[in-house]
């Protein structure tokens, strides 16, 4: 083989080693950032429920407030 196809070959191999590891880095830093929205998605749906539950509460409070107040 020339010098020229050897150059190139190693080229090649370098290419693809450093597009790899690129690759790689990359997936590592998606899939931090999505475990990082999850669990931000996760604190708000729990506050959502929260605020659901504590709302509905209100409402019995405000029907057994309206009957006292009518004298029931």
């Amino acid at each position: 083989m020339s010098a020229e196809i050897v150059v190139a070959l190693i080229g090649l191999g370098g290419s693809a080693i450093g597009s790899l590891i690129g690759i790689f880095a990359n997936s590592k830093l998606i899939d931090y950032r999505l475990g990082a929205i999850e669990r931000k998605l996760d604190e708000h749906n729990q506050l959502v429920d929260r605020m659901y539950r504590a709302e509905k509460r209100l409402d019995v409070l405000d029907v057994k407030v309206d009957d006292l107040e009518k004298g029931r």
